[in-house]
């Protein structure tokens, strides 16, 4: 065995504590995003081994075509329910901030869904839409609302709301926990402060509370948005992205592996990917105001 120096030892060690991260990187992230970008100039079905080259042809057909670029539609309830999701993540954050009983217990159960497997959530929220027996209809109709029964997967008008809602109960836990954690970190002798001088409630909110939290409450922002363009999973599962209920990823999918178009399913996939950098772009540049 050669015998290095301890210089030639350390530049040995980095090295190969960069390349191989690197090596990695360009295997699994690099070489298949331009694999990607190849592929959506063609009209590869995902089995012959040869593809013929279109141009922009599946991009033309994106933005032609309603039954594709329109169901962005449906990501907007989603978009509705992260707001609302965040909403009530910082007010059970700032309630389970303050020193009353049973506080830890509350956290749990609010962080609870959030941990659960997607597909269980999925399967049980199933059971509470289904019309005939499903847990929320049967509530209804036993404290004497039995009108406002529906079909909650099944009327085009209410599916993406009762899909929304899901997403709303499983990620508001998550940022529930993200608000609380900044909201421990600000210096109680502000508040205390605050109490001197008289500040209500309110005013203690408006004060010091947001701003001292505004940075956090902007990256979920952030994350609200890509989330709701890139939702898969629920509609996936729970109706099996039929149309009305499908979001621009579950089409993808769709696209790519029902249907046998990956080249005009690469094309989707980099167009998501453009849209979503334009997004958050945009939000950093008006909402953080280019911060870090």
């Amino acid at each position: 065995m050669p015998d290095f120096t301890y210089k030639t030892q350390r530049i040995l060690i980095l090295l190969s504590f960069l390349t191989i991260p690197l090596l990695l990187l360009a295997t699994f992230t690099f070489y298949p995003a331009l694999r990607l970008i190849q592929l959506s100039f063609t009209d590869w079905d995902g089995i012959s081994k040869t593809f013929k080259w279109i141009g922009f042809a599946n991009y033309k057909e994106i933005f032609s075509n309603k039954d594709i670029f329109g169901v962005f539609s449906h990501n907007f309830y989603y978009f509705i329910g992260g707001i609302i999701q965040n909403i009530l993540a910082l007010y059970f954050a700032i309630i389970l901030n303050s020193k009353i009983k049973g506080r830890n217990l509350f956290r749990v159960f609010l962080f609870l869904p959030y941990i659960l497997n997607s597909v269980a959530t999925a399967y049980m929220f199933q059971f509470i839409f289904n019309t005939d027996h499903g847990t929320l209809n049967t509530l209804l109709d036993t404290f004497g609302l039995g009108a406002f029964k529906q079909s909650w997967l099944g009327n085009t008008s209410l599916v993406n709301i009762s899909l929304a809602s899901v997403s709303l109960w499983k990620y508001m836990g998550f940022n529930m926990v993200i608000y609380l954690g900044v909201l421990q970190s600000i210096p109680g002798d502000l508040y205390e402060a605050a109490k001197i001088d008289g500040a209500n409630s309110f005013q203690t909110l408006i004060y010091i509370t947001l701003p001292n939290i505004r940075k956090i409450i902007e990256l979920n922002m952030l994350l609200t948005v890509s989330g709701a363009l890139e939702v898969f999973d629920i509609p996936y599962i729970i109706t099996g992205a039929a149309p009305g209920s499908d979001t621009f990823v579950t089409k993808v999918n769709d696209v790519a592996f029902k249907f046998n178009s990956i080249g005009l399913a690469s094309a989707m996939a980099i167009v998501l990917l453009i849209i979503v950098t334009v997004v958050i772009t945009i939000q950093r540049k008006f909402i953080l105001r280019g911060e870090e």
